[in-house]
């Protein structure tokens, strides 16, 4: 019996650009809400008002992921 290798890819970095067209999130909601603290966790390569903003795909998932409603009485 063969056991297959699993690889762990690193998580998918995405710019706000990227989240805007895979996700439909404007990138003025993305700067709001890290603003707020709010929106999903993302990574700022660098200090300052010029830094670098990214998201992992995996944050992106699980934010959305907390706040999906199944329906009912929790809608």
């Amino acid at each position: 019996m063969n056991i297959e290798e699993v690889k762990v890819l690193p998580s998918e970095l995405l710019s706000p650009k990227q989240v805007r067209a895979e996700y439909g999130f404007s990138e003025q909601s993305l700067a709001t809400w890290r603003w707020t603290g709010t929106g999903p966790d993302y990574i700022k390569t660098s200090a300052g008002r010029s830094g670098r903003i990214k998201y992992k795909r995996s944050s992106i998932e699980k934010w959305l992921d907390e706040r999906t409603v199944s329906g009912g009485a929790a809608a």
